[in-house]
């Protein structure tokens, strides 16, 4: 099912952070966790999900991902932060429901 997404993933808590899109939020979380794909997340070790928001349609997710990546450091924090202070790794929650 495509379900529009925006989400951050990190090598650790506080660690290096990366921001997509994708239509497919469990699918595309297994493939930078397992390194399939090559770049970003598997040369800097970004495995775990920390943060994620689900859209109506991809132009709102494109358009958000857009505005986090253009944000500043702090602000991802800000946000991870305010959905999962702990830094938890999210990915069961939404691999299983």
């Amino acid at each position: 099912m495509k379900q529009p997404s925006v989400y951050i993933m990190a090598s650790c808590r506080n660690g290096t952070l990366y921001a997509g899109v994708t239509s497919n939020l469990a699918q595309r979380v297994w493939q930078h966790r397992e390194g399939v794909v090559a770049g970003f997340t598997k040369q800097y070790g970004c495995k775990l999900l920390v943060w994620f928001e689900i859209a109506d349609t991809m132009d709102v997710a494109i358009t958000r991902e857009k505005q986090i990546k253009s944000g500043s450091r702090a602000r991802k924090i800000a946000l991870i932060e305010a959905m999962n202070p702990h830094w938890h790794d999210l990915y069961e929650q939404i691999a299983h429901g």
